[in-house]
Parts: C-alpha cells; sequence; structure tokens
C-alpha cells in the first residue's frame, strides 16, 4: 500500500518493483495489496513484479468498497455478489496471474449479508480463480458466520503494541476455528519504531494528518511506549521496529505481520526481527509494562469498527 499510496506521492515504480523482487530474493513469500490502493496502481506494480517469480509467492488483495472508475475515489462500500466477482476480474488481470491466492473483504458491508459474501467467493474458489478467503476488520460473530458457509483462512486487521484490540475476541475465535491472523501497520504507522518525531507535521498526502492518534498532542503523550520498546530493543540488542514485530511473531504461530517499506534498508531490519528472541517471561514483563501505559486518540481515522 504505502509504496502506492497514503503516505506522500507513490514512490517510483521500478525501484519499487526491484524492492519487492530485492524482498522475494531475501525469503519473503506473502504480499498484501488491494485495488483501493493506488487505486489500482499498487495492484499493476504488485503483478508486475511478482510475475517472474509468481509460483513462489502468495499474494492477498481485496475487495470491498466502489471505486469510480476514472477516479478510483471511493463511493462508499460494496460486497454485492455480482460486484466481487467483478473485482476479481479486474484484479486478475492487473496482478497478471490467473488465481488469487487471498482474497479478503477489505470491509464490512452493512448491506450484504456476510453470508452472501462468503457464498461469491466460495463460486470464485470452485471455478479455480481464488484459492482463500479472508476478512478485514471483522468482529468475531461475522467470522463465525462467514466460517459456516465458506472456510475462513485468515484475518487482517490492526494489531501492534498500541493497537490491542483483537486480542479481546478475535483472536481467540481465530484459535478456535483454526484461522491465520495478519496485522496490519504492525509498527504503528511507523511510530513504534521511534522514528517519528513528535513535533513533525504530516501534509494531506499522508493518511496520518486525519489520524487522532497522530495528533502532537497524542505522540507526546504516547511517547512512553517508544520509550519501553527502545528500552526492550537496548536489552535484546536489536531495534525497536523488530521488537514491534518479534513481539507479534511471538503471540502465536499462526501470526503474520505486514511491515511495509520503501527502503532496502528498512526491509532487512525487518526481516531481522525473526532473529530476534522474545521468550514467555519477555512478554509477561512487557505486558505488565504496557499495561501502565495508556494510549492517547483513536485508532485509524477515529471510526474503524469491527462489523
Amino acid at each position: 500500500m504505502g509504496m502506492s499510496a497514503n503516505y506522500g506521492p507513490a514512490a517510483d515504480g521500478q525501484q519499487m518493483i526491484a524492492l519487492i523482487r530485492a524482498a522475494v530474493d531475501l525469503g519473503v513469500t506473502f504480499f498484501d495489496t488491494a485495488e483501493s490502493y493506488g487505486p489500482f496502481t499498487n495492484e499493476l506494480l504488485v503483478g508486475e513484479a511478482l510475475a517472474p517469480v509468481r509460483d513462489q509467492v502468495v499474494i492477498a488483495t481485496k475487495f470491498g468498497h466502489n471505486l469510480d472508475p476514472e477516479t478510483g475515489q471511493r463511493r462508499g462500500r460494496n460486497s454485492r455478489p455480482e460486484h466481487i466477482k467483478q473485482v476479481a476480474e479486474a484484479s486478475l488481470k492487473r496482478l497478471k496471474t490467473d488465481v488469487i491466492d487471498l482474497f479478503y473483504q477489505h470491509r464490512g458491508d452493512p448491506n450484504v449479508p456476510i453470508e452472501e459474501v462468503a457464498g461469491a467467493v466460495k463460486e470464485l474458489i470452485q471455478q479455480g480463480k481464488v484459492r482463500h478467503f479472508g476478512l478485514s476488520e471483522a468482529a468475531a460473530k461475522t467470522i463465525r458466520r462467514a466460517h459456516s458457509v465458506q472456510r475462513v483462512t485468515a484475518i487482517q486487521s490492526e494489531y501492534s503494541l498500541w493497537a490491542r484490540d483483537p486480542e479481546a475476541e478475535v483472536l481467540p475465535t481465530c484459535e478456535e476455528l483454526g484461522v491465520g491472523f495478519v496485522p496490519w501497520s504492525p509498527l504503528g504507522q511507523g511510530f513504534l519504531t521511534g522514528k517519528v518525531d513528535p513535533r513533525q507535521t504530516f501534509d494531506k498526502g499522508d493518511i496520518r494528518s486525519i489520524f487522532p492518534r497522530f495528533t502532537e498532542e497524542a505522540r507526546n503523550a504516547n511517547q512512553p511506549l517508544v520509550d519501553l520498546v527502545r528500552e526492550i530493543a537496548r536489552q535484546k540488542n536489536g531495534t525497536p521496529a523488530q521488537i514491534a514485530l518479534s513481539w507479534l511473531l511471538a503471540q502465536k504461530p499462526w501470526i503474520v505481520p505486514i511491515p511495509g517499506t520503501r527502503k532496502l534498508e528498512r526491509l532487512k531490519e525487518n526481516l531481522g526481527a525473526v532473529e530476534v528472541e522474545i521468550t514467555s517471561d519477555d512478554l509477561r514483563e512487557i505486558d505488565e509494562a504496557a499495561s501502565k501505559i495508556h494510549v492517547h486518540g483513536a485508532r485509524g481515522t477515529g471510526q474503524e469498527e469491527y462489523l
């Protein structure tokens, strides 16, 4: 996503293709995109980058928004079965592939029962156009309802040391049903890396400019969490980013975070998280320390909710 949108102007396409291919060379096998990233341009980027190594990787993309075909602007949510099938066909072309490995509902549609959504994806799976069905930002009850129609392979929701909402109901439901969990923004939109200056401003092209958690007041108030991560990083001889990722990896073996970057050095740093060992004792100590820190500001746009 970040290569094409939401963090300022899109990065140079050829440089990003080189970076994606470098990720494959370094052992990365799971890539996440969506028709709404760009919009459309991120799928094209991922498709071109991964075409030479398509059989070595898993590609996830998403449906669920009405996008203006000319401007790409979002015009509300749309998970009607016929729309899902249209999105699948368009995504297959942009991704230069004959099958989508993991097809997520990007956000719930209050106007379409989840059973109908699951049924539409089930048909695509039966046709060989999709391999697996996923949901993003879904409530536990929605996951169960969808799972009763078509097995849900993965749930993608925001989850990190400063966004722990899934722990109450969603993660236990995933464990019970055998569903994988994919945390988006595992680095807290960069905040947990310690690289976000509390005094910096974000221009309109940066999505963080509208996030309540990224006001100057909230960033100053949330600094103790960064200090905690930095201290753990010092103890573990790692970086704050690696601690944020290794903390997620230590939660459950079926949790797979998807950090994004535009830089090769950050890619390598993120991958180094697998070498940082977080023990059960470490997790308890981190939880105890984090429980004393109140996170200020709503997550996302402040309107994120499970449906």
